[in-house]
C-alpha cells in the first residue's frame, strides 16, 4: 500500500502540535514543547532506519540544513527505532540532527500525529510547526519515495513574512 501526498488523518494545518518527550540518538530526552517561542521544528516521520529510501532521505536535510536554519527552524527526526539504531545510523548515513526513538510505547506519537501506519511503523510524512507550536505544514508522502523538501521550506519562509 502506498500512500499519496495528503493530510495526515488527526492533525491539520492550524491545530497546535501534540506535545511528546522521546529520547535522541544519544539517549537525551527531548521535549517538543521546549522550542515554543524559540524556534520552528520540522518533524520528519519516516519509516525505518537503514531502509533503502530512509537512507537517502533523511542524509538530504542535513545537506539542507543551512537551508532550514536560515528560516530559524530545527529538523527532528521521528522513527519506531530504538536510540541505539538511530544513533548506529546517524553514524552510518552522516545525519547531524536529533533522531528520536518513538519506541515504547511503540509508536504513540506517530499514533497522536495520525501518520502509525496498521503495521506499526511511521508514513513518511513532514509537519512544520511554528515558534508558537501550531502545525503550518502537515503532509504525507508516498512511502515509496523519497519526498521533495520543498513544500516544508516554502511553509517556513512564509512564517518569516
Amino acid at each position: 500500500m502506498t500512500a499519496t501526498m495528503t493530510q495526515p488523518t488527526s492533525i491539520k494545518t492550524g491545530d497546535i502540535a501534540p506535545d511528546f518527550t522521546l529520547n535522541d540518538e544519544s539517549g537525551n530526552a527531548l521535549t517538543l514543547s521546549s522550542f515554543r517561542g524559540k524556534r520552528n521544528v520540522v518533524l520528519v516521520f519516516y519509516p525505518l532506519s537503514f531502509t533503502s529510501i530512509c537512507s537517502v532521505m533523511m542524509p538530504g536535510y542535513s545537506k539542507e540544513k543551512p537551508r532550514y536554519e536560515e528560516n530559524d527552524a530545527q529538523i527532528l527526526g521521528i522513527s519506531v527505532d530504538s536510540a541505539p539504531v538511530h544513533k548506529a545510523f546517524a553514524e552510518s548515513v552522516g545525519i547531524d540532527y536529533p533522531l528520536l526513538a518513538d519506541f515504547y510505547p511503540h509508536g504513540a506519537v506517530a499514533e497522536a500525529y495520525g501518520v502509525l501506519r496498521p503495521e506499526g511503523i511511521a508514513e513518511r510524512a513532514t509537519f512544520v510547526i511554528d515558534k508558537m507550536g501550531i502545525v503550518r505544514h502537515a503532509e504525507v508522502h508516498d512511502i515509496a519515495r523519497v519526498p521533495d523538501r520543498s513544500k516544508a521550506l516554502e511553509a517556513l519562509k512564509s512564517l518569516a513574512s
